[in-house]
């Protein structure tokens, strides 16, 4: 196995010898947040929205940003050249660091500095992926996460949970609902199309402001296509004539059966096959 190459906090170590704090919180508290970038053609797609976006969510925590934009930028394409990445993903995780015992009030951040790790994941055929060509399934399941999932946190329990039980029910995934209403899928957005309407749930609090999600929309009303940001049940879904989810690392993937039920003819329609041509193209010519 190839060892990589990582990032802990301005150094580039071998995996093995990459250490963290047993006190630093983002292990006893997941106090902190994360961001994953793709990679194709070894450059970096929308770097840009993931930084604004990282930036947004130590904000929101009230936790110092340890490093500058040009810097991070700079980490990601040094990690890129020294893993030989073509396609894969870089992941990013700031925590409020490791104090000297814990404690759940913050830390001071002028003693306490921040944790920053970064590492590759090797992803060849990240693009091309198969499955894009038949679809994904998923299941439904209740939404019990914290009221802040607009903040992208290191607090993957629970949809780490909704993936097992995608497992246990022989499907790719699962989209989570909340009084009656789809809110996203466990590392996704979540879409349906209905007579050639492309209908998401709006930004709120209650679901991540996804990087991708606003590209794809983006791109899908250049297109002359008609968005319709408001809620929609799984009924809705079922009914609809095509579904598809989008993240950094699936870009845009259909979905061809919810809870059992077929999605159309339980093939990809033409929308999200469309929007994912769209999105690979326009991205990969902006790519850093």
């Amino acid at each position: 196995m190839h060892m990589r190459t990582v990032y802990v906090n301005g150094d580039y170590l071998p995996e093995t010898e990459a250490k963290v704090s047993i006190f630093d919180r983002g292990f006893l508290m997941a106090d902190g947040v994360y961001e994953v970038t793709s990679v194709l053609d070894g450059k970096l797609i929308d770097f840009d929205g993931h930084a604004v976006r990282l930036q947004r969510s130590l904000d929101e925590l009230d936790m110092k940003n340890p490093i500058t934009k040009d810097d991070l930028l700079e980490v990601h394409r040094e990690l890129v050249r020294l893993n030989g990445i073509e396609e894969g993903m870089i992941y990013l995780q700031i925590t409020r660091g490791a104090p000297d015992d814990r404690d759940f009030a913050f830390p001071d951040p002028e003693t306490v500095p921040c944790t920053v790790v970064l590492f590759t994941q090797n992803k060849p055929g990240l693009a091309a992926n198969p499955v894009a060509q038949k679809g994904i399934k998923v299941i439904s399941i209740e939404d019990i996460r914290w009221g802040r999932r607009d903040i992208k946190t290191v607090q993957l329990l629970y949809p780490s949970m909704g993936k097992m039980m995608a497992k246990a029910a022989g499907v790719d995934d699962a989209w989570m609902v909340q009084d009656g209403f789809v809110t996203e899928g466990t590392s996704n957005n979540a879409y349906i199309v209905k007579d050639g309407k492309i209908i998401t749930r709006p930004k709120t609090n209650d679901i991540l402001h996804g990087i991708t999600r606003a590209a794809v929309l983006r791109f899908a009303e250049e297109a002359q296509m008609t968005v319709e940001e408001r809620n929609f049940t799984i009924e809705e879904a079922q009914d609809a004539d095509e579904a598809f989810i989008t993240s950094a690392s699936t870009f845009v993937m259909p979905v061809v059966e919810i809870d059992g039920a077929q999605i159309g003819d339980g093939k990809p329609g033409s929308v999200a096959p469309r929007l994912r041509e769209i999105y690979l193209e326009e991205s990969r010519k902006v790519a850093i």
